[in-house]
């Protein structure tokens, strides 16, 4: 299988399996001199890893990353970074009773078709346990955004579980960590609780809808056509594992927006251009404005669910399906830092390329 690398001059290659002895990533293309601990990459990781509560499927790993080169006395040496991740929570047998079933909606029957063979114990490389090795490597891309441009700020959060939407007039940043959904809105959190623990117990599960921003980003990052920042924050999101829709700044809306309305108008401040909304999202042409980056992005219902359905078997025979084990009713939770951890790799990534191609100038206004 090839392809498991991303990024340009920031480059992230993730390996393993959700059932294997363990995962990890290899980041290369860091810049030397960067503060890097094991304990800091942690922090991250200890916001995506399983077993926190009920809402979560029940699998207890603690993901304890381990980095096995690139660093030395603290800070990185401008080489490979390998960081592992070892398994230790396995349980392949909740998956014997699948090994020659297809679960719809699930990866199974297109690695089958590509491949010719699969790993059915918890999905192999389809799982979304191998989004602890993005979180672990996202960790490398803040430390170096935290030396190169302090005061970037990276916060993800649930704003829709299902068809249940927060109320934009009651968001507070301070909520975001005060519940296990990752909301801004208090008072949608608590619905969001009856709700999934109903789902949970009826054995189905249901999707949701992530918002991720970043402020403090330069105006200046990206490049015209084929180099877009939007471009690449899209593609970062859509590899996440299964997440089906990615939107920049107003998104689908913004073809019910006239061009009066959509338009950011732009006056002069103190410190340079001031905008009076931001419909773009922080990114007209593929460049950053210099404004908020927001990123949104819909992950599907958790495909392994106690619900029974219908599917077909690897000979081609009709069969019913139920899947045991330990799955989360609502992926989307621990899809908030994996999405934060994908914002900057990408941002680190196009910083680098930014300084390869200008030096960092900028044209002057004023």
């Amino acid at each position: 299988m090839s392809l498991n690398t991303f990024g340009h001059l920031f480059r992230v290659t993730t390996w393993g399996e959700s059932h294997g002895p363990g995962l990890g990533a290899t980041v290369d293309g860091c810049p030397p001199g960067v503060p890097v601990t094991a304990e800091d990459l942690q922090v991250w990781l200890d916001q995506r890893k399983p077993g926190q509560n009920k809402f979560t499927t029940q699998r207890r790993e603690p993901d304890e990353v381990e980095i096995l080169s690139g660093v030395f006395e603290g800070v990185s040496t401008g080489t490979p970074i390998q960081l592992m991740i070892r398994n230790t929570d396995q349980r392949s047998k909740d998956y014997g009773d699948i090994a020659e079933k297809f679960r719809p909606g699930h990866a199974d029957i297109t690695y089958w078709q590509k491949y010719g063979i699969r790993d059915y114990r918890g999905g192999g490389r389809s799982s979304a346990r191998e989004t602890a090795a993005r979180v672990a490597a996202g960790g490398v891309a803040r430390a170096a955004l935290a030396k190169l441009v302090p005061g970037i700020e990276i916060s993800g959060y649930m704003v829709q579980m299902g068809p249940k939407s927060i109320d934009r007039a009651r968001f507070d940043a301070a909520e975001i960590g005060r519940n296990p959904f990752w909301c801004p809105d208090a008072t949608a959190a608590d619905e969001w609780a009856a709700y999934l623990d109903g789902l949970r117990k009826s054995g189905d599960s249901v999707g949701a809808v992530i918002e991720v921003t970043a402020t403090g980003v330069p105006a200046g990052l990206g490049a015209p056509i084929y180099g877009k920042l939007d471009t690449d924050l899209a593609a970062a999101m859509m590899s996440i594992n299964a997440v089906k829709a990615v939107e920049i700044g107003e998104g689908m809306a913004a073809a019910a927006l006239t061009g009066a309305e959509n338009a950011d108008e732009i006056s002069m401040g103190p410190d340079g251009p001031v905008f009076s909304s931001n419909h773009a999202g922080g990114i007209l042409g593929g460049i950053s404005t210099g404004q908020e980056l927001v990123v949104r992005f819909a992950v599907k219902p958790t495909s392994s669910i106690l619900t029974t359905r219908r599917t077909i078997t690897k000979s081609g025979e009709d069969a019913e399906i139920i899947t045991k084990g330990r799955h989360d009713p609502c992926v989307g939770i621990r899809a908030v830092p994996v999405g934060e951890a994908m914002m900057a790799c990408v941002i680190l990534d196009h910083l680098l390329l930014d300084r390869g191609q200008t030096g960092g100038t900028r044209g002057r206004i004023g």
